[in-house]
């Protein structure tokens, strides 16, 4: 064949011709299509199939014989339905089975032929067909495919997991609608539904539906069921379900769910995870309960390090005596934090980072973009700075290149109560070292200046910040009714640093006579309330509550404006941190008080009391007191403490911060000058240590503001969210703003204070008082927080006045984000971790990864706020699931063996 184009061919011609143009009159009219009632045209009904034609006709042929008096015959025509229905094998797992589509039209006539049925055992299995064809086609709310069920056979598996799901949230609807109805119902009048209920439990268990299980239990009341499905298999997919429930649950339902899930932990003998249950539920019996349950000295030692990273320590009578003398430590010196120094300089050592920094190495001036230096502040106010910046980057390394340098003599180099801050930074220094930093700060207690003892006083309580011992009590007692009232101040605050959240009998019985005397001058009564506020935290101590209230009471109205009654007020709300209902006795008695004073105070301690519960009525109450715009000559004070109080309560719980972020650009557009400036502070609340791109550049507008005191508070905050983390770009906002407020010093102190407080231990420490995976909060880290956060609502009479040594309680605060591997002998052991970022796998199915984007390291490692570490290998295995802090492996007995044998 001749493949080329013929000639006559051309390329042009290879289309048809356009169409002649013709009228519309000579043409035929194209074919009317039918329009729908909105003018849209009208789908063609689909054609069925020859298979779906045969399919309907067998099931016209099989409803047509349930009419047949003969029963055999309706029997038969009955199993037949029910296989046609149960046999999916020609549709897929995302379609509806055909039968189930082609019976719609013929539900009414079923229901019919149901009701007429007379045999009792026919009309069993046809309620049973009647009650899967009622989910699809009944009416919403009729809970027909129950009403069904209740009369159909025992039989529930053979019809799958989707018909036993809308037969569950049915029960849960019939449930309620029975009680209120009937608020006095009884069990036997629910047994009906209680039956089935215990029917499709162990189905869901076996089928891995543990979530849909918890909740149907939850809709009919009997979630403490749950506890004898649980095993070694699914116990960690209930118990992580049931706490994210416990979330969304109001009081006192909330408590219960987390003792069921205390109760499920204990059966499975997962200890440390019950050890967490009980610091959440704040029950010292469960936690004492949990610790002498463990035989195991390993164990023990995993319950010890736990306890002390909340600073709780037992009493001897409730720990086993132990006969172990080749132990190096005893479970008490753990329990009392004695390894916390070695364990965090051994950090430092592994990571190349004990060289100390000195304040010009954060604050990078070179970098600043300026022709001329920033140093405007005056010398004594630079001074200050420093030592505020040297103590925070140097924390607990015991070296810096100012106050352990002899030849500089720094703490001269200070005024007054630059003194002060100045020697007590050697505690800062040496923050958990106690040998080390009492014999450092021991010159210093016998000074010839008051101003440089009462600092070295308080460092002594720095120093054994969250180290249980008796020595600060023995070297300070001394000095509480000192003739110098700053010497008072130092010793009073070193006490509350020391022994904050140990509750000691002995030191209430030294500082409630200063407490209760009304000779006593208000700042040193203020800080002894703040002090005991500390050391009884989250206890409700009644004689701390009591003595509080009667001076706030006794005192004339004209002492209670001082800025200092503020922390007789947070005094208050930390004696009641996480104590939620048990507060409400203290809120009512403080409407005695004058108008002030019982606002600002029934915020703070309400607020204190729902501390991390994301408690969603709480957080209503207060966004009202924050959208109130009261009088000119009204005091807006309260308005201040609801805002923090926000952060408060939601903190630790994602949704709830995310949504809170939102709300507080609401209450920088309409809010109060007082709800505006409280805003930067609850942020920093929200997202300590916690440094998120869209936080950083909030804050960073408001640092620009017009408003000195939220510029100011804005600074600050920048330095909280960074905290410990020396997240670059929040450093290079801070150098920007050095420039910008250099001719400001008020500005430039806060400045500087935030810089050293983002470097914070050279990237080793935290602030956030959430762990153990942000599930926990810590009352003293809270406590610490609030105390400066409270300051800096009248930051010019606290922070930039006398009281700047106020941001040393932030120590109480500071704990390091590490986790390190200890063997046996609690020595520290490289172990292979992958860190990475957390997954919630919450409800998910099987065993889903729990982290993302991981490296690989051997311990010890730095964690950041939202990442989390698991096992690399099998070399060793854990005590405890949640690898944070201070974890104990054992070397796995079977890794050998399977090594021998791939070499083999």
């Amino acid at each position: 064949q001749n493949l080329h184009p013929s000639p006559l061919v051309s390329h042009h011609n290879i289309f048809p011709p356009p169409p002649t143009h013709t009228h519309m009159s000579d043409t035929a009219k194209p074919p009317s299509v039918p329009k729908t009632s909105k003018g849209g045209p009208k789908l063609a009904k689909p054609e069925m199939s020859e298979e779906d034609k045969r399919l309907q006709a067998k099931l016209e042929l099989i409803i047509g014989r349930l009419s047949d008096s003969d029963r055999e015959v309706r029997k038969n025509a009955l199993q037949m339905l029910e296989t046609e229905l149960t046999d999916s094998s020609g549709s897929t797992v995302t379609s509806i089975p055909k039968p189930l589509k082609l019976l719609k039209v013929h539900y009414p006539d079923l229901k019919a032929k149901f009701e007429d049925e007379g045999d009792e055992t026919l009309k069993k299995q046809f309620a049973d067909i009647m009650s899967i064809l009622a989910v699809t086609f009944a009416e919403d709310n009729t809970r027909e495919s129950l009403k069904y069920k209740l009369q159909g056979s025992d039989q529930l598996e053979k019809w799958g997991f989707e018909y036993i799901r809308a037969l569950s949230g049915e029960i849960g609807d019939e449930f309620q609608h029975r009680i209120n109805v009937n608020p006095d119902i009884s069990e036997e009048q629910q047994m009906d539904l209680l039956i089935l209920v215990n029917r499709i439990v162990p189905y869901l268990k076996r089928t891995n539906h543990e979530p849909d299980a918890c909740d149907l239990l939850i809709e009919v009341e009997r979630l403490d069921q749950i506890v004898d499905f649980a095993d070694k298999d699914n116990y960690k997919r209930i118990a992580l379900y049931l706490i994210q429930t416990s979330k969304y649950q109001v009081e006192p339902e909330n408590i219960e769910t987390l003792k069921i899930v205390y109760r499920i932990y204990r059966k499975v003998e997962n200890l440390p995870q019950a050890m967490r249950m009980s610091l959440i539920l704040n029950r010292m019996d469960y936690v004492r309960e949990t610790f002498k349950s463990s035989k195991d000295r390993l164990m023990t030692a995993q319950l010890a390090f736990d306890l002390a990273r909340h600073n709780i320590i037992l009493t001897d009578d409730d720990m086993e005596d132990e006969d172990d003398d080749e132990a190096e430590y005893t479970i008490e010196e753990i329990m009392g934090n004695a390894l916390l120094s070695e364990m965090y300089l051994h950090l430092a050592k592994e990571l190349d980072n004990l060289d100390p920094k000195s304040p010009e190495d954060v604050y990078k001036s070179h970098l600043e973009d300026t022709g001329s230096s920033t140093r405007t502040l005056d010398s004594a106010r630079q001074n200050l700075a420093d030592t505020f910046v040297n103590a925070f980057a140097n924390a607990g390394f015991g070296t810096d290149k100012l106050m352990t340098d002899p030849e500089k003599e720094w703490v001269f180099k200070n005024k007054e109560h630059g003194m002060m801050s100045a020697a007590a930074s050697l505690g800062m220094l040496f923050l958990w070292n106690t040998d080390e930093g009492l014999n450092q700060i021991d010159k210093y207690q016998y000074s010839g200046e008051s101003f440089i003892k009462a600092g070295a006083l308080m460092g002594i309580g720095i120093i054994n910040s969250g180290i249980r011992s008796d020595v600060p009590f023995a070297l300070l007692q001394e000095y509480i009714n000192d003739d110098n009232q700053d010497m008072r101040i130092g010793a009073i605050l070193g006490l509350g640093i020391a022994y904050a959240g140990s509750a000691n009998e002995d030191i209430l019985e030294e500082l409630l006579p200063i407490l209760a005397d009304n000779d006593q001058p208000i700042d040193v009564v203020a800080f002894t309330a703040l002090a005991l506020g500390q050391i009884f935290v989250g206890s409700c101590n009644e004689e701390v509550t009591g003595t509080i209230l009667q001076i706030m009471m006794e005192r004339p109205e004209k002492v209670l404006e001082s800025t200092s009654v503020r922390y007789m007020s947070l005094a208050l709300g930390l004696l009641f941190i996480g104590q939620q209902q048990s507060a409400d006795a203290i809120i009512e008695s403080t409407k005695t008080l004058s108008k002030p004073v019982a606002q600002y105070a029934a915020q703070t301690i309400e607020t204190c009391a729902y501390a991390g519960t994301g408690n969603v009525l709480k957080i209503q109450q207060l966004l009202k007191t924050c959208g109130e715009h009261p009088k000119e000559d009204e005091q807006t004070n309260h308005q201040s403490v609801a805002v923090l109080g926000l952060a408060v309560v939601a903190m630790g719980e994602s949704i709830g911060n995310e949504m809170l972020l939102r709300i507080f650009d609401h209450l920088l557009r309409f809010g109060n000058m007082t709800v505006k400036r409280a805003v930067p502070l609850a942020i920093a609340l929200l997202y300590v240590s916690n440094p998120l791109v869209r936080v950083m550049d909030t804050l960073g507008k408001l640092s620009h503001d017009s408003d000195d005191d939220i510029a100011q508070n804005a600074i600050l905050a920048l330095g909280i969210i960074g905290a410990g983390t020396n997240n670059a770009r929040i450093a290079k906002m801070l150098r920007q703003l050095a420039v910008y407020y250099a001719k400001n010093p008020s500005m430039l102190f806060i400045v500087r204070i935030s810089q050293g407080i983002l470097y914070a231990g050279k990237s080793m420490i935290t602030l956030s008082p959430l762990y153990s995976e942000r599930l926990l909060v810590k009352p003293v880290a809270l406590a610490g927080l609030l105390i400066v956060l409270h300051a800096s609502f009248d930051m010019k009479n606290t922070i930039l006045s006398k009281f700047h040594f106020l941001l040393y309680e932030l120590a109480t605060s500071m704990r390091p984000r590490m986790m390190i591997a200890v063997d046996e002998n609690l020595k520290p052991v490289p172990v292979s971790v992958r860190v990475g970022m957390a997954v919630d796998t919450v409800g998910m199915a099987g065993k889903p990864k729990t982290i993302t984007g991981f490296q690989t390291h051997d311990t010890p490692v730095v964690l950041q706020s939202e990442e989390r570490a698991e096992l690399a290998s099998h070399k060793y295995t854990t005590i405890t699931d949640i690898l944070e802090g201070v974890v104990v492996v054992k070397k796995n007995p079977n890794y050998v063996e399977e090594d021998a044998e791939k070499k083999k």
